[in-house]
């Protein structure tokens, strides 16, 4: 994506179903599960790179013996960080103690990090601050085995402030307002009121204090306890947790916002945020691998036993289009499939931008994740040119000589790799003029292999900001002197912010909003910002589930076409010299390409629970305000 877009996180659970003695003899090490939570994490290193976290439990510890272990990093390459971390600690102790080598009782008694349960998670710091406390997992600590709860999500609430409030009106005093914070303390409030209840059955039943504690982990209801926390959450999430004692969970939200896929089988229970990671990692075929259900738990218990449980009423299903756009890994068999048909569904569109001149056209893209969507693109230029050829040779009667023939069939489609994405370049100088000539090199193109009556046709996944085509890639494409730039996005525009873990808060940063606000001073209907303002600012005090969207009013005053052109003016000015045109996925096409995915809120406007309409309405006001504030 030429314009930097950050999401919230991946998530990684594992669960070892047999003594860690079985591992040991059956491959080699009791470090199984630590080794294969290092793959899982790093090959979910597309979702998060500023911070990463790993936490593990043992099972059935000796009172006094340490059974919960944790380590995080906001290291340049945090994943590599922690597991070096890790490993040093390992081999320290084996070193030092000799005797742990081949015994799995003492390795699992003094070295960290080993055990049965683990859950890890990496993370984008999305909200201007990347300390190690803002890193998952969160930790709720107690004496109580039962009451210890380790926690890691992907995922965002919009009503935190509502959230929060609940936990005070119940007698808690939260250290501070973070979604993170209030989920696991509204879990944590959940969990020990369901611990201190059978506890208090116990002892009525005759059972002693020490008599209590495995019993409390057998009968204790992960997914009531759930059900009661998570009844007025409104967000996208899919939240992991484990339970000191050996339980553990992650639960989707009832719209499939953010993703889950669990594996199972007598050895293993696997979550993670990506089909194709666990397939790799435990080498198994596509149809192993299940996506957890909307509003379902994927529940453990200490005692092995796996259940999937229905905690809140599935909504509609609205699973964010974006994973499969852009964030998830293009390794996914049906993702894979899904890029190729959204390059496929924008040809019709190209040809008539290029008037069907293929021989006096060059085809690009934008590195890296719009690679598919292109293959996909060029296998529609090939049936395009092999239905010109078959025309040609058919009109030709079979007088055509061999030569002619020979001439028409080589016509191949021209694909050229043109943009060539430089390394990292820091923009360390803060003047604008300075930053502004960086930010311009960011991308290098290829000399040579345009002529000036040549279209440039160049895919991209999706166009954001803007900022990257404008400042680099159209200048860079004009030294090249086509006669035409035509940039191409598989996604439709993007009009409204995110609030479900992608890093979008606000409306003016987006292209498609600033050429909105274009045309409506163009067409003398600049007063109808103000008037949306009102709608907007009265809609504030009202409960989420009243509350409308309006700014889509201001976008159905013009056709996506007219946006596109506009869109097309703006990421150029006076120095380029080539006509540039944009086009953009239509709508009804996304849903074509990616049937079990229509989450579209960020391009329609249509949020899939009520909090989604208060943010917009809250980014809007924010923006006609000047207030530089988050919208959530």
């Amino acid at each position: 994506m030429s314009d930097a877009l950050k999401h919230e996180c991946g998530i990684a659970l594992i669960r070892l179903k047999k003594p860690l003695e079985f591992y040991k003899e059956k491959y080699g090490s009791a470090f199984y599960g630590v080794n294969k939570m290092y793959l899982l994490m790093e090959k979910q290193h597309n979702r998060g790179q500023d911070g990463a976290g790993f936490a593990s439990i043992k099972l059935d510890t000796k009172p006094g013996e340490r059974y919960i272990s944790r380590v995080r990093s906001i290291a340049q390459q945090p994943i590599q960080d922690i597991f070096a971390q890790i490993n040093e600690r390992i081999n320290d102790e084996l070193t030092n103690h000799p005797e742990y080598q081949d015994n799995v009782a003492l390795q699992k008694q003094h070295i960290p990090y080993i055990g049965e349960l683990f859950l890890g998670h990496v993370r984008y710091g999305t909200f201007g601050k990347n300390s190690v406390e803002s890193v998952h997992p969160f930790l709720r600590q107690n004496n109580w085995m039962h009451r210890n709860l380790i926690v890691a999500g992907n995922f965002n609430m919009t009503n935190v402030n509502e959230l929060f409030d609940g936990l005070v009106k119940i007698g808690q005093h939260p250290k501070e307002k973070a979604d993170t914070i209030t989920i696991m303390e509204k879990i944590g409030h959940f969990l020990d009121d369901a611990v201190a209840k059978i506890y208090k059955k116990l002892k009525k039943e005759g059972y002693n204090k020490n008599e209590c504690s495995p019993l409390i982990a057998e009968r204790l209801n992960v997914a009531k306890i759930l059900k009661k926390a998570a009844k007025n959450w409104d967000g996208g999430y899919a939240m992991a947790g484990l339970l000191g004692h050996g339980d553990s969970f992650v639960l989707r939200d009832p719209s499939g916002i953010r993703p889950a896929y669990y594996y199972e089988d007598d050895e293993i229970v696997v979550v993670a945020s990506e089909r194709p990671v666990i397939q790799t990692v435990f080498n198994v075929d596509f149809d192993d691998v299940k996506e957890l259900a909307p509003g379902h738990a994927i529940i453990t218990k200490k005692s092995g036993d796996v259940f999937i449980e229905q905690i809140l009423e599935p909504l509609e299903r609205k699973a964010c289009s974006f994973e499969r756009i852009y964030f998830s890994r293009g390794s996914d068999a049906e993702i894979y499939q899904e890029r190729k048909n959204l390059g496929k569904l924008l040809m019709p569109k190209v040809l008539e931008a290029i008037d069907g001149d293929t021989k006096n056209s060059v085809f690009s893209y934008i590195p890296n994740t719009a690679e598919t969507s292109f293959y996909g693109m060029i296998e529609t230029v090939e049936q395009h040119l092999n239905e010109q050829k078959t025309k040609a040779i058919l009109e030709g009667n079979g007088k055509l000589s061999a030569e002619k023939v020979t001439e028409i069939l080589s016509e191949r489609p021209r694909i050229e790799k043109i943009a060539i994405k430089d390394v990292k370049l820091r923009t360390f100088i803060t003047e604008d003029s300075s930053r502004d000539d960086l930010v311009a090199h960011v991308y290098d193109v290829t000399y040579g292999v345009i002529k000036p009556t040549d279209n440039l046709v160049i895919i991209d996944d999706s166009i954001v900001r803007g900022t990257t085509l404008k400042m680099s890639i159209i200048k860079m494409m004009d030294r090249l002197h086509p006669k035409q730039i035509i940039v191409v996005s598989s996604a439709p525009q993007i009009r409204y912010p995110d609030c479900y873990g992608i890093d979008m808060a606000n409306l003016e940063s987006l292209i498609a909003f600033r050429a909105m606000l274009s045309l409506l001073k163009e067409n003398d209907k600049y007063h109808l910002i103000e008037e949306v303002y009102h709608k907007c600012k009265a809609q504030l005090k009202l409960k989420d589930i009243e509350v409308k969207n309006y700014v889509k009013d201001l976008y159905g005053q013009f056709t996506a076409d007219e946006i596109s052109d506009k869109i097309a003016e703006l990421i150029s000015d006076t120095s380029v010299k080539a006509k540039v045109k944009t086009i953009f996925q239509p709508i009804e096409n996304l849903h074509k390409a990616c049937p079990k995915n229509l989450g579209d809120w960020y391009f329609t406007g249509n949020y899939p629970t009520p909090g989604g309409n208060r943010v917009v309405n809250r980014a809007f006001v924010n923006f006609y305000e000047g207030n530089k504030e988050r919208a959530y």
